[in-house]
């Protein structure tokens, strides 16, 4: 059995429309998304071993939500902390604009923790939910400790807080060292914009830092790929040849990009991504899987039972 370590946040998410006539929606967030896309594209031969801090306050529910995804790992690697866990107010003004608050907050893993935890692991998806899962000195000595591939959702590494818990959106410092730890970087269009002016000067820099694969989230418009071919999830890690040519195509949805609840997407995107890439299927296909995913997420409120819903299928009740 193959193992994936998942490194993440869970986050007690309480959404709120523009113009709703409902109440808010108040369900499980952040890293259960991503959790919920594994589950429903993973094969067989995977298995999840969840790399996740919960504070005691929600670990209970926690637990209730991990207990129902088949793939997961006997061998538990789910740490209860005192600390508050995270919970985030989300007000959409519309799909693609919307303010998000964070309160409490468990602490970041340490190499000293997560090291151990690794070992017996043949890949790693970390999914920076609240920035803070772990600082760029952990970062780098998981890729020097880890022979396997990691990909990486740098999304909320683009976020800082406020006084009053506000996320507001910044560059990454560090950047380059921070792409550098990775196999396969995540961002979205937005955050791209503070990594560089250009698409292609960007990536070149991320591929010359050593990662093999960037992917970019385009909503509505799909996702872009930048890499230098030949591309192995499971080759070695290191910087590319200077002057390979760098492949890039923009894969679309397959269909319309219907309104609902965005909340969410990026992480399914890219949970069902990294399936993919376990699997060896062809990058394009790929991240059309993942596109589709992705669109099929607005339909859904929250990520509890969202695997049946990502599979097409019906929850039981």
């Amino acid at each position: 059995m193959n193992r994936l370590g998942v490194v993440g946040t869970m986050v007690w998410d309480t959404i709120h429309r523009s113009g709703a006539q409902t109440a808010p929606v108040e369900e499980w967030g952040g890293i259960a998304y991503a959790l919920a896309a594994l589950e429903a594209s993973l094969p067989g031969d995977w298995e999840i071993v969840p790399l996740i801090k919960v504070g005691k306050d929600l670990a209970t529910e926690a637990n209730a939500f991990l207990s129902r995804l088949t793939h997961r790992s006997a061998a538990g690697r789910f740490v209860e902390v005192p600390d508050p866990n995270n919970r985030v107010t989300l007000h959409y003004e519309a799909n693609e604009r919307r303010s998000e608050h964070l309160s409490g907050g468990v602490p970041p893993w340490s190499w000293a923790e997560l090291g151990p935890m690794v070992r017996d692991l043949d890949a790693i998806y970390v999914n920076f939910i609240s920035g803070y899962e772990m600082d760029l000195e952990t970062a780098r000595f998981l890729r020097h400790g880890f022979a396997g591939p990691i990909y990486a959702d740098l999304h909320s590494l683009f976020l800082g807080v406020a006084s009053d818990g506000l996320r507001i959106p910044q560059p990454i410092s560090h950047a380059d060292q921070w792409m550098a730890c990775f196999d396969v970087a995540q961002v979205n269009q937005h955050e791209l914009a503070f990594l560089g002016p250009a698409p292609m000067e960007v990536a070149a820099r991320a591929l010359a830092a050593g990662v093999r694969l960037l992917v970019i989230t385009l909503g509505a418009e799909g996702s872009v790929y930048f890499s230098t071919p030949p591309l192995d999830f499971f080759g070695p890690h290191g910087p590319r040849a200077a002057g390979g040519p760098i492949q890039t195509a923009r894969i679309p949805v397959e269909r319309s990009w219907e309104d609902g609840d965005p909340t969410g997407c990026g992480d399914v995107f890219g949970g069902t991504l990294v399936a993919h890439l376990l699997q060896g299927v062809d990058i394009e296909v790929a991240m059309a899987k993942a596109n589709a995913c992705a669109r099929r997420n607005l339909s859904a409120r929250g990520a509890a039972n969202l695997h049946y819903h990502l599979r097409g299928g019906i929850a039981p009740r």
